[in-house]
């Protein structure tokens, strides 16, 4: 194994690029976005390319859902940025910064209730790249999940959105069968004097009951989306906690995620995780200011700052 002869200027200039220095070694790890964890076959075919053609061969997947080419030669960088970008592709996510946003497959999974790779492609160029000029006090990662399943975890993200399917019942069509009582996967909806009563501190809003009812009685419903703010993984861990109010509009959801932003942006110590701003500045004191208009009423204020 080679030793490192690239200056610390240099491997901190290429890491802001996306490049992660192979320890001890001149060779790195290009770390490609894949925007919203979906690439195409001819974007597959270009990061194997590469990776031969300028790496080791190897290519690794991170928790992030971005891709990593690894054993690039430092002065190969460029040329190996140069060539994935031929397909679309770019190199990133690093830095003190709104990271990659991750999503589940919500879109395509039996159980999704929003478009999650569309919802985060919207935030990759409204945020990731919106906003990839604006200092933050920490990194700020944002994740968008399907259904309340939770397989991406995004309440241990600093912002993490989870589909939802609120039900509405229709007592005519109701003919107290049960069936949405033996689906409800969390025992939230009990069939009471021949009708379904949910407890809304145990329902989840999955929609399961919905899909189940043969009568059509639940599908006078909403979907909507549940946002957590202040989940954290890592050396430390904070699970993320939701607003009381689950929105029905997503230029709505999405504009509490940028003023999420500037809220941490302005409000945020230098060092600190969005989770330890909430816990310093107050839930309450955030959900209030999330819910307002603000925030985003300053934001260029809050950005030139």
């Amino acid at each position: 194994m080679s030793a490192l002869t690239v200056s610390a200027a240099d491997v901190k200039r290429v890491k802001a690029l996306g490049f992660l220095n192979n320890k001890g070694t001149d060779n790195f790890s290009g770390r490609i976005l894949t925007v919203n964890g979906k690439i195409t076959a001819a974007q597959q075919r270009c990061i194997a390319d590469a990776a031969e053609k300028f790496g080791n061969g190897n290519i690794t997947f991170t928790t992030r859902l971005t891709v990593e080419v690894q054993g690039i030669p430092y002065e190969k960088i460029e040329d190996f940025r140069a060539f994935v970008a031929k397909e679309g592709l770019e190199t990133g996510g690093t830095g003190a910064l709104v990271r990659p946003v991750t999503a589940c497959k919500g879109t395509t999974c039996q159980y999704g209730l929003l478009d999650s790779f569309g919802i985060a492609e919207e935030i990759h160029n409204r945020f990731y790249k919106g906003y990839h000029e604006v200092k933050l006090p920490h990194k700020f990662k944002i994740a968008v999940g399907g259904c309340p399943n939770n397989c991406l975890k995004p309440d241990l993200n600093d912002v993490g959105i989870i589909g939802q399917r609120i039900p509405k019942l229709d007592e005519e069509k109701c003919k107290g069968c049960k069936k949405c009582e033996k689906t409800c996967p969390v025992g939230a909806t009990k069939v009471v004097d021949k009708l379904p009563q949910v407890n809304k501190d145990l329902c989840n809003n999955c929609g399961r009951c919905i899909k189940a009812c043969p009568f059509g009685a639940l599908d006078q419903d909403t979907y909507g989306y549940k946002i957590y703010i202040g989940g954290r993984w890592g050396k430390q861990v904070a699970q993320g906690r939701a607003l009381t109010k689950i929105f029905t509009d997503k230029e709505e959801a999405l504009n509490v995620i940028e003023k999420a932003i500037l809220l941490f942006r302005e409000q945020g110590k230098p060092g600190e995780r969005f989770s330890t701003t909430i816990e310093r500045l107050g839930f309450e004191n955030v959900e209030a200011q999330l819910l307002s208009n603000d925030l985003l009423e300053r934001k260029q204020q809050i950005i030139s700052e």
